[in-house]
């Protein structure tokens, strides 16, 4: 197989495209500010709004609704100040979040601890509605802020969103934020269509650079205050100089990612299954997490029984196969995963968990250097195992 590497970490992040480096190239190449009035300025002004352009049209929604930002984390620390306001409803007093959220929402919200709740998702990582729905009778009086991801960054399981907004529009005083950073260019998102008040979204998940995000509002949908004060950019809620480079190569990853999505989306989907086919091979007790609900086609979080994830990483990195045991955000740290713990996964099980992210420029070749460099991970386990019994 040569001494190429195999990167399957696309949902820590994922490389940028050739492309998007020489969007991000010529950008540099501009001297102008995107708010001077000059023909220097204007011409930065041209390229940072058809990022804009390229990036609501990922998610169907108006060039106008969308605010840059320098992350997804950012975004997401936005909506979730209490400053969102949807047309003459009162102040969110309390949030509603699911309890396999990214710790961007999570930790990140500034209601205090006893406005916010966590819903409570089945064994396969869904959001149970019937509990949501019952929060919701019971809170009728009050304004309620919902958050929800698309998708979830360590399994992959994509989350009911229109059954969710559904809900949310039967109380009517509730508003809905989704964190839709791992959904970007692996499934469909249709903002206007699902009826959302709120997205959040980070370029780098899609082959984007790093450090720049965005968030997106309905019509008739503000912020209350900035969320970062100064000189009055990004409709006055986000200000200073935008990153002007970095946004232009968003843009263009944006444009590839709603060209590609379907082709990419059945690729990696085969891919993904012939993988975990191969992991069920060889590894018949192997239990993949969410396998019962809705995935994302590029993502596989599984684990077998008694294998040490850390140990497995640093075998596998040896073998020049990267892949993860979970969010990157967490990485580094030794404690159990706040998804698996949520889905009901026994501790000693969610120890052992593995993620593999597939993307644009993984090949099957990628997908047999893991299988091989796996099968020996799993089959020296059996051993000891026969050894100590």
């Amino acid at each position: 197989m040569g001494t190429q590497r195999a990167y399957l970490d696309h949902n820590a992040t994922a490389p940028a495209r050739p492309a998007v480096a020489e969007a991000v190239a010529r950008a540099l190449l501009l001297p102008g500010n995107p708010s001077s009035i000059h023909a220097e300025g204007r011409a930065a002004r041209v390229v940072l709004e058809a990022a804009r352009a390229e990036v609501a049209a990922l998610v169907h929604a108006k060039p106008a609704q969308v605010v840059f930002t320098s992350g997804g984390t950012e975004a997401a620390n936005a909506v979730l100040s209490g400053a969102l306001r949807r047309g003459g409803l009162p102040a969110p007093t309390r949030l509603l979040f699911s309890a396999t959220e990214h710790p961007c929402v999570a930790a990140g919200h500034r209601f205090p601890a006893e406005a916010c709740e966590t819903l409570p998702v089945d064994g396969a990582g869904v959001l149970d509605l019937a509990h949501l729905e019952a929060r919701l009778a019971a809170l009728r009086d009050e304004t309620v802020l919902i958050s929800v991801h698309a998708a979830n960054n360590e399994t992959g399981v994509v989350q009911p969103l229109a059954d969710i907004v559904a809900l949310a529009k039967a109380h009517g005083a509730a508003l809905v934020h989704s964190d839709a950073v791992q959904a970007m260019g692996k499934i469909a998102v249709d903002f206007v269509g699902l009826g959302l008040d709120a997205l959040t979204l980070s370029g780098h998940k899609f082959a984007a650079p790093k450090g720049v995000g965005a968030l997106v509002l309905a019509e008739g949908v503000s912020l209350e205050a900035p969320f970062v004060r100064g000189g009055g950019q990004e409709k006055r809620l986000r200000c200073g100089t935008e990153a002007l480079p970095a946004l232009a190569g968003m843009g263009e990853a944006a444009r590839i990612a709603a060209a590609s999505r379907e082709a990419e989306s059945l690729r990696l989907g085969a891919l993904r299954d012939r993988i975990e086919a191969g992991v069920r091979a060889f590894a018949p007790d192997a239990v993949v997490f969410g396998a019962g609900a809705p995935r994302l086609p590029n993502t596989l979080s599984f684990a077998v029984p008694g294998l040490d994830a850390p140990a497995a990483l640093i075998a596998l990195d040896l073998a020049g196969v990267a892949v993860s045991s979970g969010s990157a955000c967490s990485s580094g740290k030794v404690a159990r995963s706040a998804t698996l713990a949520a889905m009901g996964v026994p501790p000693a099980l969610a120890a052992g968990a593995l993620r593999v992210s597939l993307g644009w420029n993984t090949v099957e070749e990628d997908a047999s250097r893991l299988l091989h460099a796996l099968e020996r991970v799993v089959t020296s386990l059996y051993e000891r195992r026969g050894r100590a019994a």
